[in-house]
């Protein structure tokens, strides 16, 4: 656990910029300096923020057919994606290690001809230290994105703690969930566009699963952040809200100590008092006292999975 005992952290909401990530960019710059500017050493930017989730797009896709439209919406959101390392977390880098301050920020990232749904971890004077990709996209996102594997479930250690991701509904899976925690995570971040009351009920049980810190930033996201020329399937009158937030700061008891916010783009923030992660422990351990590998055992294959595998002779 980090030597410090307070921390302040913000989660930030605010909805892309779609098919614009340059703009986008410039947009995660600003709202990490309004961050910053309150003292947060920890940032954590929402799904997909960079490279966009274009919410309401069926990209052309019926049973057994794609529509050439589709086509040419896919190529501008692939065209939109960032690579690791990249310019984008470049210039995120440079932004921590002038602030300093931890992100932790969701992006889709392009690997040769495939995207992925990403969180990464950028810290100060190190830059890109770790990535994790969503390892099962949701109903119609398994049409944009490939899946994860388990070579990227980092635990992260910063001065805030040792930091871990899941993706929004990554969030429901139990085995990742007693992953994360047998790592040690203590601060989970939880970077989604869910913004359904029921997911503030799944925030606040994985704080008291986990007995950890958990940080959830959602997009807030209009009509107006997308071009004129796509159309959501619902919601397609501008100004029509499409996201609306609901990002949350949750004690390891379970206490709400900032949002949920709704109804805009703000900066969460909230003090940490990193000793509570002790207090929390006292009674309940999912990966110590509570675990009892006597009667349950996980196995977990983190080695990464390419599709050719070279062998010198």
């Amino acid at each position: 656990m980090s030597s410090m005992t307070r921390v302040t952290v913000a989660a930030v909401q605010a909805g892309s910029v779609l098919f614009d990530t340059p703009a986008t960019l410039l947009k995660a710059e600003r709202l990490i300096r309004e961050a910053a500017a309150t003292g947060a050493t920890l940032v954590v930017l929402p799904e997909a923020f960079l490279g966009g989730y274009p919410k309401g797009l069926d990209f052309g896709i019926t049973v057994g057919g794609r529509a050439p439209e589709g086509r040419d919406v896919f190529r501008r959101y692939a065209q939109s994606a960032v690579r690791l390392p990249g310019p984008e977390t470049d210039h995120l880098a440079e932004l921590s290690t002038e602030l300093g301050v931890m992100i932790v920020g969701g992006v889709i990232e392009r690997d040769g001809g495939t995207l992925y749904c990403t969180a990464v971890f950028i810290a100060p004077g190190r830059g890109l230290v770790a990535k994790h990709r969503k390892l099962m996209p949701t109903a119609a996102e398994r049409y944009l994105w490939g899946q994860g594997d388990g070579s990227t479930l980092p635990a992260v250690p910063c001065d805030a703690g040792v930091l871990g991701a899941a993706i929004c509904w990554e969030n429901y899976m139990p085995l990742l969930r007693q992953t994360m925690y047998s790592k040690g995570v203590e601060i989970w971040c939880a970077p989604t566009v869910d913004e359904r009351e029921q997911w503030q009920s799944t925030m606040r049980h994985i704080a008291l699963e986990g007995r950890c810190f958990v940080i959830a930033a959602c997009q807030f996201l209009t009509r107006d952040g997308m071009p004129d020329d796509v159309h959501p399937v619902q919601g397609d009158e501008p100004g029509t809200v499409l996201i609306s937030g609901g990002s949350v700061i949750i004690s390891p008891l379970g206490e709400v100590l900032a949002g949920p916010e709704r109804g805009g783009e703000t900066v969460l923030t909230a003090e940490l008092d990193l000793d509570d992660l002790d207090r929390s422990k006292f009674d309940f351990d999912a990966a110590g006292h509570y675990a009892r590998p006597d009667v349950f055992t996980l196995t977990v294959d983190e080695s990464p999975k390419h599709p050719v595998a070279r062998h010198d002779r």
